[in-house]
């Protein structure tokens, strides 16, 4: 092994998705749907949010529309046409609910990376690298 001071593990990243189910593992809401609602908030509306994110309309309707039949409220107010365009925005609920998975996923990040760099020690420390 080379001994310089980069190990062979700082190349290495630890990925992760969060995402909330169902008791019957039905999925609700995660990485991508969490996505998608801060790039409505973002362009202010849903077929901007979804040309931006590279993913199809009709899809993403269909998916917003299971998770408010699930969480059982509205995530997004839709204003159709008009002469600048149809407008699509997040409903007060929709904002809570993306500032909650903001928050989840910053303590969840924090507590990945923490374990994550013990992990590489250890690695380390198994094949002697220094």
């Amino acid at each position: 092994m080379n001994k310089t001071s980069t190990s062979i593990y700082d190349n290495v990243k630890c990925n992760f998705k969060i995402w909330l189910s169902s008791r019957d593992d039905e999925g609700i809401i995660g990485d991508g749907k969490w996505q998608i609602l801060k790039a409505i908030e973002k362009h202010g509306s849903l077929t901007a949010a979804t040309k931006a994110l590279g993913i199809t309309y009709r899809r993403t309707w269909s998916d917003l529309k299971k998770i408010e039949d699930y969480l059982g409220f509205a995530l997004i107010e839709k204003v159709r046409g008009g002469r600048n365009g149809g407008q699509t925005t997040l409903t007060k609920k929709g904002r809570s609910l993306i500032n909650a998975f903001d928050k989840l996923h910053y303590k969840i990040d924090g507590v990945i990376e923490d374990a994550f760099v013990e992990f590489k020690k250890e690695l380390k420390n198994t094949t002697n690298e220094k």
